[in-house]
Order: structure tokens, then sequence, then C-alpha cells
């Protein structure tokens, strides 16, 4: 009877593991165990085995969009001081982390003065959205430029536009901080254009405001139509105040007194 239960054991292990039940076959001698000792229902028993092995495949899911999203740290919306937030920022925040923006096609350009929370705000909504089921990316505006060049030079841009013209989400940080040349304005222009014709969400941080982009893009003409697709419909956040950063540090200077 032993050298039975034994190799059922086996072939239940066996089983689990081809058809990537990878919780059943850690768990599943307690899990029988759980059942023998409680009397449960042959239904209740399989219920509760499916249930965890959901729960665990739901899990991964959301570790691998969190992951995929290339957020360079976890930052979440619970965990933003809203009293050190701009004004216009604090007003719109139920509103864009309501998410509804996705779902309606529409951008949302944080604008402002560096250091009062643009970044922080955005990966917030980006990790929410990760959460809720999203496929979301990050990157930085400087970054993407050189992904553009180098899928140009390798001839495996076309491929590179399809796959972020994919998300339901691009997060792009830094707008402003470093111009770029015609090349790189060029291609940048094309893939935000790209994913506005395709009616995708961007969001946009940039420490610019609008009249100041042509400084960034070198070209008034292309500034001028970037900031139409992009502002079309758009959700704008003035984020210009105080340094949200410098409150955070002389907090933490004061709790240390």
């Amino acid at each position: 009877m032993k050298n039975k239960i034994n190799k059922i054991y086996e072939e239940i292990e066996l089983y689990s593991k081809e058809l990537k039940l990878s919780r059943l076959k850690v768990h599943f001698k307690e899990y029988i165990k759980e059942a023998e000792n409680t009397e449960i229902s042959y239904t209740t028993f399989l219920h509760e085995i499916l249930k965890k092995e959901y729960e665990r495949l739901l899990d991964s899911r959301l570790k691998s969009r969190i992951r995929l999203a290339n957020f360079p740290q976890k930052k979440y919306l619970e965990d933003l001081e809203i009293e050190y937030l701009p004004q216009d920022a604090r007003k719109k925040l139920k509103l864009i982390s309501s998410l509804e923006f996705i779902k309606t096609k529409q951008n949302v350009i944080l604008y402002g003065n560096p250091g009062t929370g643009k970044t922080h705000l955005a990966i917030g909504i980006g990790m929410k959205a990760s959460i809720e089921g999203y496929k979301v990316l990050f990157t930085t505006v400087p970054q993407l430029i050189i992904q553009l060049k180098e899928s140009r030079s390798s001839k495996t841009l076309r491929t590179f536009q399809n796959k972020f013209g994919k998300y339901d989400l691009v997060i792009c940080d830094e707008l402003g901080y470093i111009s770029f040349d015609k090349e790189g304005a060029e291609l940048l222009f094309s893939l935000l254009s790209l994913r506005a014709s395709r009616k995708s969400t961007t969001i946009i941080t940039t420490n610019l405001s609008f009249e100041r982009w042509e400084e960034i893009f070198n070209d008034p003409v292309l500034s001028a139509a970037m900031i139409d697709r992009l502002t079309h419909k758009a959700y704008m956040i003035n984020m210009n105040g105080n340094s949200y950063r410098f409150k955070e540090t002389e907090e933490f200077i004061n709790s240390l007194n």
C-alpha cells in the first residue's frame, strides 16, 4: 500500500511539473493531509487546488508585467505625500489614478520644474496600471532615442516601432533634460505619432513649458507638430511648485533630530 501511494505521489509530481502547476508540485502532500483531516468533498478539494494555482498564475503574471515595464524603482501612489504635490496635481490625482484615461486613450502630460514629483507620480500610475492588468513600459526620452537610433542602424526599426505600439501605456520620462539632434527628434516624433494614430496612451514628464520645446527639437515645425499630437484631448497637469524631494529630505533630517 505504501509503495502504491509513493508511486502516486511520484506521478503527481510529474504531472504537476509537466502541467506547470508549480504550487501543486510543492504543496500537494499538505493539501491531501488537510483534505483528509477536514473530510472535505472531492469538489471542494479540486476547487481549492485550482484556486491556489490560479492565484499563483495571477501573481506570476503581475511580477512579469512589473519586471518587463522596466520601472527604475517601485513607487506607489499610496506612498505619495499628497500635501507636497503641486495644487493642480492634487486636484487631478483622483481622476488620473482611476486609470480611466487609459480606457479612453488619452495622454497625460506632467509639466513643471524639477523635483516636484513628476516621475514618482508617473511610476505610481504605471505600477497601478500593471497591477490592474495593463501592459506598461517606462523609459526615459534620452534612453528611448538611443534605442531608436540603434534599431535604425540594425535595420530593426519597424520591429521596434510595432513592439512599442502594443503597450497599453508608455511612460516617457525626462523630456527636456537633454536636447537631441535632428535624427533623434525625427525618430521620436515618428514613434510618438504612431502611438497617437493608434490611439495608444502615453504619459510624458517634462521640465519645459511648451513654448520651450523648440530648444530640444531644434525645429519649430516639428516641435509644434509634436505638441499638437501629444496634447490632443490630453490631461495637462501643472507640476510647477516647491521641490517635493527637498521636502522629503527635510522631513527625513528632522526625523533624525
